[in-house]
């Protein structure tokens, strides 16, 4: 009889579990009734109630989750192929018509930078020891762009990959919700007025060159970058190139479907008590939520900067665009801007930057990769 108690979930539930799960359902209802990006919430809730269940071991070394975490997570290769995803489905054209919001998008990785300095100097708290390379794993996050966070952290901080994992997807989520308070403090109803210009068309052979050429740049200069950028450009190439409908058709549905899920499921199991709720993941969620308000904020005044160089002609909302969170963050810039102007529609002029975050969140990495993985070797 002891024996059989003992094998109920009941006698084996500790706190620490029935709060995760709890996180996991918080998640699940902000996907459901607020809509915050439910392709990632849903899996990544129900990943974390997974987890949780005790004595079934789901998100162990044997588990289900635990295989997908090993084969996906920690290869990197989920992270690729939802680069190439994102390739297939993006419009490289607003970012082509305007190529100066190629400085929006490397502004707002500035709160990459800045967080790491930040994760070092959290060294000087007891219970944190972040080295160099688990700083810059961290610091990835303020791009607000998870597979990038994955890739990097599975190269130079597999043991923080989890926490990294989920405080980037949690704070891509939350987008909605952190960068518009930050785009109102930072600008005036005047300048959230600006109307803009119509971006000049992109011929057939400008979109089809242009990730030749980024891969280019990325082979002479970053070569550390290559998988991200090349995934990246590879995929907006089958979507451009008008002869293999079928192959783009696939990467923007199926394949990237089958990752999210994936992928979702495996960060949603790294959400267990025993591994997440200890000192360094709070301090990993801190810098990650204080890295995307910099790089909002950085994108932000870089905008303002060009509205004063163009004589009004750039909205500084845009700016905040800069992070990687497609096409989630120039929603949102639309969103505020129309708060302002019913009739000032932002989209297309943030998606400008919006493409050029996803480059620089790459090209960050690379750089990362490249100096403090080169160093660690």
């Amino acid at each position: 009889m002891e024996q059989l108690w003992q094998s109920t979930g009941v006698a084996n539930l500790g706190w620490g579990q029935v709060f995760m799960m709890m996180i996991g359902g918080l998640l699940i209802y902000l996907a459901i009734a607020r809509k915050f990006e439910p392709l990632l919430l849903v899996p990544i809730g129900f990943g974390a109630i997974l987890s949780n269940i005790p004595i079934a071991g789901i998100a162990g070394d044997q588990g289900l989750l635990g295989y997908i975490y090993h084969v996906g997570i920690e290869t990197g290769v989920f992270p690729l192929l939802i680069f190439m995803g994102v390739g297939a489905l993006t419009d490289f054209g607003a970012l082509i018509a305007m190529p100066s919001t190629l400085i929006l998008g490397a502004a707002a990785q500035f709160g990459i930078f800045i967080t790491l300095l930040g994760a070092l100097a959290l060294n000087l708290v007891p219970g944190f020891d972040f080295t160099l390379a688990d700083a810059s794993a961290i610091a990835i996050i303020g791009g607000a762009d998870g597979p990038t966070a994955i890739f990097l952290a599975s190269r130079l901080a597999p043991e923080l990959l989890g926490a990294i994992a989920v405080a980037a997807y949690s704070y891509m989520a939350l987008v909605p919700i952190i960068q518009p308070p930050i785009m109102r403090l930072l600008t005036n109803k005047k300048e959230r007025r600006v109307v803009m210009q119509q971006l000049r068309p992109v011929s057939k052979l400008e979109k089809i060159l242009f990730p030749f050429v980024v891969l280019l740049l990325c082979v002479l200069f970053l070569p550390s970058a290559a998988p991200l950028i090349g995934m990246l450009t590879f995929g907006n190439l089958l979507r451009e190139c008008g002869v293999v409908e079928r192959l783009s058709r696939a990467a923007q549905n199926e394949i990237i479907n089958i990752v999210t899920i994936m992928l979702g499921l495996a960060v949603g199991s790294k959400l267990s008590a025993d591994s997440f709720l200890t000192v360094e993941t709070l301090g990993i969620l801190a810098l990650g939520a204080f890295a995307f308000c910099i790089g909002t904020a950085a994108g932000v005044i870089m905008g303002k900067i060009m509205y004063r160089l163009t004589s009004g002609r750039v909205n500084p909302l845009i700016g905040a665009a800069g992070v990687s969170a497609v096409p989630m963050a120039a929603r949102v810039v639309n969103k505020v801007g129309l708060e302002s102007d019913h009739h000032n529609f932002l989209l297309m002029h943030a998606m400008g930057p919006n493409v050029a975050g996803v480059i620089g969140s790459a090209v960050a990495a690379g750089i990362l990769l490249a100096v403090v993985g080169g160093a660690a070797q």
